[in-house]
Parts: structure tokens; C-alpha cells; sequence
């Protein structure tokens, strides 16, 4: 059978092309000769040489089909997409699945270390799967309890004027931020659930007509200042986000993908402690 050349699928590109590094890695893991390795995906010797010196870029279908030929685990596809200029193909984890049992108390260890810090445990979704018990109390500040509980998704509950909206101020540069970097994830995974989380927070009142330029004009940072009304005295906070996942180049997309989000004070004077008491409650609390 004669092999296809798959011409189509490639252009130009600089040699310094990431796939041709990953490509020779993986066929000297698995000794697999070019020729072997193009018997597999139904090429030529030929065009796996010019991925190989990086004059030739792959489909995102050869990716897949050379993943395949060669049994790599998602990680390695996923890394193998990526330096090709692809985006990984992970499927939804259940955080709450019982395999996923441990990970679950290790982010429970992490969220009550973390007090008297308000901090939140996210999913890829910024849906709310965890919280500590700083968390609940300082929001009890502000709302009610039967309000606090019903709070699901954290960038809607910073951005409307029913929750963290009406408690910060000069929050437009950030809801800009946050929105732009929504707005390129959204772009690059042209997932439905993300684009409508965009087009839901879009509709805040609290964001500003220019969002966009703003945006454009301001560079995300894992952390940001806020400041914050409490008990009728406006306060400095530090917002902090981490992120949990894998190693390597997909961390930012492995599954479950989630993130730690910590409020705190730039006074160190302000002690948080008192806001928590063994009494307090909430759904998504779990110790």
C-alpha cells in the first residue's frame, strides 16, 4: 500500500518548531525507526523526516494518529498537541468522583491551613467547589446566610453588586483583567461553557463599557490588589490565586484544573481570626 505524503497538512515553518523535538524524544523511547513510525500512521519516511528538521508542521489529526501509533498516555498527547500549536484534549473529571477521594482531603487540609485567609478552591469553570472557614465568615459580614449559600460560581459573585460588587471599589481595571483572560481562554478552547461564562459576566453592571481596551492595556497577574469595605472601614486586600494540576506544559489544562484563591490583608494588623468560630456553616465547607 502506498504511503500518502500528507502535503496538505504541512507549511513552512522555523526550525525551532517544538514538535520536532518532541517527535525524536518519543520515537527513541519507543526505538521506532522513521520508516516503522510511518508504516503506522499511513505516511512517508519522507514527510516524518521534515517534521522531524522542522520544515514541515503536522495536522492536528497526524498529531493524534502518531500519539496513537506510539500509546502515549493523555499527558504525553496532550504535551505532543501543544508543541504542534494545538490545544490538549482533556475530558471533564468529577472532582467529587470516589477516585479523586484523596485529592479532595488534600484540598481540604490546604483550604483550613489556610485560615484565617478567605480562601476558595475553584474549578476550570471558577464554579465553586470548596471554601474555608475564614470564607464564610467574613462574608457573613456582608450576607446573609441563606445568600452565602447560594453563591456558586466565584467571578459571579465578584462581579455582581449582590455579592463582593458592593463591597469593593475602583474594581473596573480588574473586572477588565479578568474578562480578558476569559475571553482568550474562551478563544482557545471555544468551549460552549466557557464562552458562556464570558457572556454571563459581560452582563454585570459593575463592568465597564471599555472592558476590552482595558483589558488590553493591563497584563494579568496571579495576584491583585482589592480594597474592601469592613465593619464601615475600607481595607487593602491581596488577592492570590494558585493553580493545581499537573506538571508540565498542560498544568494550566490538565483535569480536574483548579485553583486556590486567598484574600489578604495588606495590614498586618488586621486580624482575620476573629471572624471564625467552629459555629459557622456553609454547603462547601468540609471541616
Amino acid at each position: 500500500m502506498s504511503k500518502q505524503d500528507n502535503s496538505n497538512d504541512t507549511e513552512e515553518i522555523s526550525p525551532s518548531f517544538a514538535f520536532e523535538r518532541f517527535l525524536k524524544f518519543w520515537r527513541s523511547v519507543h526505538s521506532l525507526s522513521q520508516e516503522e513510525l510511518a508504516f503506522r500512521v499511513d505516511s512517508s519516511p519522507r514527510h516524518i523526516s521534515r517534521l522531524e528538521n522542522g520544515s514541515s508542521r503536522p495536522s492536528e489529526n497526524l498529531v493524534i494518529e502518531i500519539s496513537k501509533a506510539m500509546n502515549l498516555g493523555r499527558r504525553d498527547s496532550n504535551h505532543l498537541l501543544i508543541s504542534a500549536g494545538y490545544a490538549p484534549i482533556e475530558p471533564k473529571v468529577d472532582f467529587h468522583s470516589p477516585e479523586l477521594k484523596w485529592l479532595r482531603k488534600a484540598m481540604t487540609k490546604t483550604l483550613r491551613a489556610l485560615d484565617p485567609y478567605p480562601t476558595v478552591l475553584l474549578d476550570r469553570s471558577t464554579n465553586i467547589v470548596m471554601v474555608n472557614r475564614a470564607w464564610v465568615g467574613f462574608y457573613l459580614n456582608h450576607l446573609s446566610q441563606q445568600s452565602l449559600d447560594e453563591v456558586s460560581n466565584h467571578y459571579d459573585f465578584l462581579f455582581s453588586r449582590e455579592g463582593v460588587g458592593n463591597m469593593v471599589s475602583n474594581w473596573e481595571d480588574t473586572l477588565s483583567v479578568i474578562l480578558m483572560s476569559l475571553k482568550q481562554i474562551a478563544l482557545f478552547s471555544d468551549s460552549e461553557e466557557d464562552h458562556q461564562l464570558l457572556e454571563r459576566l459581560k452582563q454585570h453592571p459593575s463592568v465597564p463599557e471599555d472592558w476590552q481596551q482595558r483589558g488590553a492595556a493591563l497584563e494579568p497577574m496571579a495576584s491583585f490588589r482589592v480594597q474592601m469595605t469592613l465593619n464601615d472601614t475600607i481595607h487593602r486586600f491581596f488577592s492570590v490565586s494558585s493553580t493545581v494540576g499537573a506538571l508540565g506544559p498542560n498544568a494550566y489544562t490538565s483535569e480536574p484544573n483548579l485553583s486556590i484563591h486567598t484574600l489578604y490583608p495588606e495590614d498586618d494588623d488586621l486580624d482575620l481570626s476573629t471572624m471564625i468560630n467552629p459555629e459557622l456553616k456553609h454547603p462547601l465547607l468540609f471541616y
